[in-house]
């Protein structure tokens, strides 16, 4: 059988790797704990926080509504509950088009060396 290169070789990511991961401080996403539901990472003993891919995919989304689209936590918060999947799907357009920007910007360097 194949391996797939998509699936993820880890289960669960420390407070720090997902702070690292989003570009956030680790005060900030335990305070999201608090504010949104949907985030409930595992606590292993004395109480370290062990995220999954699905507390990430949430953080990213509140992350989207609070810091790119300049929303209060409880326009946030109102908003994944009445439209969660609009939410998503502009998340993910956001990050397509950050991609994309990215993939434009490295061909533009080179070609700029070569010139």
């Amino acid at each position: 059988m194949a391996l797939n290169p998509n699936k993820e070789l880890k289960l669960y990511y420390s407070i720090g790797e997902v702070a690292e991961m989003l570009g956030l401080s680790e005060t900030l996403l335990r305070y999201w704990e608090k504010e949104f539901p949907s985030i409930t990472p595992k606590k292993a003993g004395r109480n370290v926080r062990q995220y999954s891919q699905e507390d990430i995919d949430h953080l990213r989304l509140v992350r989207h509504l609070v810091k790119d689209k300049g929303m209060k936590l409880a326009a946030a918060r109102k908003a994944l509950k009445n439209n969660k999947d609009g939410a998503e799907r502009d998340a993910e357009i956001v990050a397509r088009l950050r991609s994309i920007r990215e993939e434009l910007m490295q061909i533009k360097k080179e070609l700029d060396g070569l010139v």
